[in-house]
């Protein structure tokens, strides 16, 4: 039991809001002590890791790419077509990205979407364009609370859609551990299958939540209106 001793690490880092990276990076550290491994075990562990995901590190190619698409004026162009849309607000632009992101990750293609790509670049300026439509100026604390939700749209979306696919890591995984550990034969199939409920519930759910969200912005947008002129009188 002294090995979930990292997975107490993890919640505290996460409560007091250290980097995650760091926060990680210690618990498995300190796991991997806790299970018998020596320092050389843990450094191959963390080079096979790595290695074995070198996916992971795509955004170092992509990143210049959407910082140059910016600088020509992406998020402008964003901006200007979804204030055109009347019937668009932010909680309708996110909710239609979610079911997009949900889809594609159900068939595996997962890096259609993400944070660095997708989200900063078109999600968050169309979900702050149908909010300027609406108010006509969106303060700052507003604008924080779109870019938080257009982050966890993408996550949620991602992490309820990917196990449906049958060829998705988190399912071959799943399969392997309950073979070898329980010595149970799971086909990917049954998990995909049984993983559909979920993702309509998430889907549901969530989306209810980004429906609410508009009169949340609603409420937020008159707070910070009758501050700001409270602090000019």
């Amino acid at each position: 039991m002294l090995v979930l001793v990292g997975v107490l690490l993890v919640i505290i880092g996460f409560a007091i809001r250290l980097n995650p990276l760091i926060v990680v990076t210690v618990a498995g550290i300190v796991t991997a002590l806790l299970g018998g491994m020596n320092p050389l075990q843990i450094l191959d562990a963390f080079g096979t890791g790595f290695s074995s995901s070198r996916s992971v590190t795509i955004f170092v190619a992509v990143l210049p790419l959407v910082g140059i698409i910016e600088y020509f004026g992406l998020q402008e162009k964003a901006k200007l077509l979804i204030a055109k849309l009347a019937r668009l607000t932010a909680g309708r632009v996110l909710l239609g990205y979610m079911v997009i992101r949900q889809v594609t990750a159900a068939v595996g293609l997962n890096s259609i979407g993400g944070h660095p790509q997708t989200v900063r670049p078109l999600v968050y300026p169309m979900a702050e364009g149908a909010a300027l439509r609406r108010y006509g100026h969106v303060p700052e604390a507003v604008k924080e609370k779109i870019k938080a939700q257009s982050a966890a749209v993408d996550n949620i979306g991602l992490f309820f859609g990917e196990d449906v696919f049958v060829a998705v890591g988190s399912i071959l995984l799943i399969t392997t551990f309950v073979d070898t550990t329980y010595h149970l034969h799971l086909e990917p199939l049954q998990l995909a299958i049984w993983a559909i409920p979920t993702a309509i519930a998430a889907l549901l759910i969530h989306g209810f939540r980004l429906l609410r969200f508009d009169k949340a912005l609603d409420r937020d947008y008159a707070k910070a209106t009758v501050e700001t002129v409270g602090a000019e009188n």
